[in-house]
């Protein structure tokens, strides 16, 4: 479910739970497109005969594929109405403790930790969580800092 607000009210959120987006499930074409495109085509990203007999028994995302989810699922989490110019300022503190097998679905979990001004506009730090379905460990987490100028 998104959050819908105004600019204005932007520095009141801190402490914020923005709950989880829908699940989306990694495909192997995504999975090849990503390794096209960062020229990683280690086997186990991109073998699935391989990769079936290495050590996760199937292939996986790259960790930067399953964060770079993050995009997307952020824009079903949170919606600021009155806003010029959104930005992705960058990421502090990212792990991936668990691989994403190809066919899972995964899902991001959000909770706004800080809200700062920054000049012209608002700097929001959120912790993020990308989350495997039926698995105990999150594929992904990190923070992430976004700003909003009006």
């Amino acid at each position: 479910m998104t959050t819908t607000i105004a600019y204005d009210q932007l520095a009141g959120l801190a402490g914020t739970d923005l709950g989880h987006t829908e699940y989306r499930t990694v495909t192997q074409e995504q999975v090849n497109l990503f390794a096209d495109a960062t020229d990683d085509h280690q086997w186990i990203h991109v073998d699935p005969a391989r990769a079936k007999d290495g050590p996760f028994g199937a292939p996986i995302a790259h960790g930067f594929l399953t964060l770079s989810l993050a995009v997307p699922f952020w824009t079903e989490l949170l919606e600021v109405k009155g806003v010029s110019t959104k930005v992705n300022y960058g990421l502090d503190k990212v792990r991936f403790p668990a691989p994403v097998k190809v066919g899972s679905r995964v899902r991001m979990r959000a909770t706004i930790a800080e809200v700062t001004e920054v000049r012209g506009g608002f700097q929001i730090v959120v912790d993020q969580t990308i989350e495997v379905d039926g698995e105990a460990k999150p594929a992904v987490v990190a923070r992430g800092l976004y700003r909003f100028y009006a």
